[in-house]
């Protein structure tokens, strides 16, 4: 190679250009001739590829991008989303004027009536009632038979009457099968008809950064409005109030950035295969893109009971707990860092409900509840959320940690209480 003239080095690194050019493309018609279509790229969209056909066989293949699907999406879905309206009668309050010097004996003695002092002093009183809109919200059909999901503050008021507005402008009248009394859910029936329904999906297998789309009747007034976001936290707390209800505690919500707005609570929150993963339900205030949604599997079992007895039941153990952490291990000075410690209520209700199975099982306040059927108690999994997922009549294995010592009991849950 040193004993190379200019001249010659040039030459070889031409034929070495020539030849590697040569290899490279017929590398290239060899891999395009294999590709049934071409696939495109781009920096900020995402693209799958759909066969129609034996791609062996050289079967044409769909290019869809991320907007396609999601167009698509929401074009199957909105026959199944409709605007939740309540309506109910109301007071019509008129306005009238009253004179205070007129029809008075003392004045029209001394003065005569034409040159009494003209004032008009405003009063009101009802007038008949008429129907008004006083709140909308946004719901969705989970069965051909007419079922749908909304948030219970959507259809708090039990004197109201509701409407469902379809997104083929028809206004069907709706009845509150049942409002869940343990999360921000109530099941609704439109009787007389075969709808367009949503599937449900399976909230348990979400992950973070996954796509979303939302669906609702945004601020009460833009209906089938569709925004689209990820989900940016699972396993959320929150504390949650209404304009018509008072703090409420959400347990294990999703959290997102696709637009969730007064309006179109009760909406679904989608994966993009088009199935219900969440319910939409709240929104930080004074934050911009954090959103909440309640997990689907959440209310499966409670749609489950709707269709079948008409009403929701829960299981019931009769406790009052805090989930330990190690912040509270600490705090408190207990042996472990998990399980649900039985304690007082904020305004000193008992830690085990007189009568309760609890109580008939022997447990006590200061007692720990370890496990329930071999699931360890956590922030991940609170006594509550597991006891929602069993049925009256269930009897569960109880690990509990009672004086230092643990013991595993069996009980026999019953249906919980409206007063609990």
């Amino acid at each position: 190679m040193e004993n190379l003239t200019k001249t010659q080095l040039v030459l070889l690194v031409l034929l070495i250009s020539f030849v590697t050019s040569l290899v490279t493309g017929i590398v290239s018609v060899a891999l395009v001739n294999q590709a049934p279509a071409p696939i495109t790229q781009t920096i900020n969209r995402v693209i799958e590829k759909v066969t129609t056909g034996n791609s062996d066989d050289g079967g044409a293949a769909l290019i869809i991008t991320s907007e396609d699907l999601v167009t698509k999406l929401v074009s199957d879905t909105l026959p199944a989303v409709a605007s939740v309206i309540a309506s109910k009668d109301v007071p019509v309050i008129e306005q009238y004027f009253i004179n205070p010097f007129e029809n008075d004996p003392f004045f029209n003695q001394v003065i005569p009536p034409e040159l009494l002092p003209d004032f008009r002093i405003p009063q009101y009183r009802q007038n008949g009632t008429e129907k008004k809109q006083i709140s909308s919200g946004t719901g969705f059909f989970v069965s051909e038979d007419g079922y749908l999901i909304t948030n219970r503050h959507v259809v708090e008021d039990k004197t109201a009457e509701y409407t469902v507005l379809m997104n083929d402008g028809r206004k069907l009248k709706a009845k509150v099968m049942a409002r869940d009394p343990i999360q921000d859910a109530a099941f609704l029936k439109v009787e007389d008809g075969k709808f367009s329904f949503v599937p449900l999906g399976d909230s348990s297998k979400l992950k973070v950064g996954q796509s979303v789309v939302a669906i609702g009747n945004a601020l009460g007034e833009f209906q089938n409005t569709v925004s689209v976001g990820v989900i940016s936290g699972l396993r959320r707390t929150i504390v949650a109030s209404g304009a018509a209800s008072g703090p409420e505690i959400l347990q294990e919500v999703i959290q997102t950035d696709a637009g969730i707005n007064p309006g179109n609570s009760g909406g679904p929150l989608l994966d993009l295969a088009g199935r219900a993963i969440g319910i939409n339900t709240a929104v930080a205030q004074g934050a911009e893109n954090i959103g909440f949604a309640l997990p689907i599997n959440r209310v499966k079992k409670a749609l489950s009971d709707v269709r079948e007895f008409g009403k929701i039941s829960y299981a019931y153990l009769g406790t009052r707990y805090l989930i330990i952490t190690p912040e509270i291990k600490a705090e408190r000075k207990l042996s472990v860092d998990y399980g649900a410690l039985l304690v007082k209520g904020e305004s000193g209700e008992p830690a085990v409900v007189k009568d309760s199975p609890a109580a008939k099982a022997g447990l006590k306040e200061g007692d720990i509840i370890l496990e329930i059927d071999g699931v360890r108690l956590n922030k991940d999994n609170s006594l509550s959320e597991v006891l929602s997922q069993k049925r009256v009549g269930d009897k569960v294995k109880l690990k509990v940690l009672k004086d230092g010592k643990e013991s595993v009991i069996e009980v026999g849950l019953t249906e919980r209480p409206e007063s609990f």
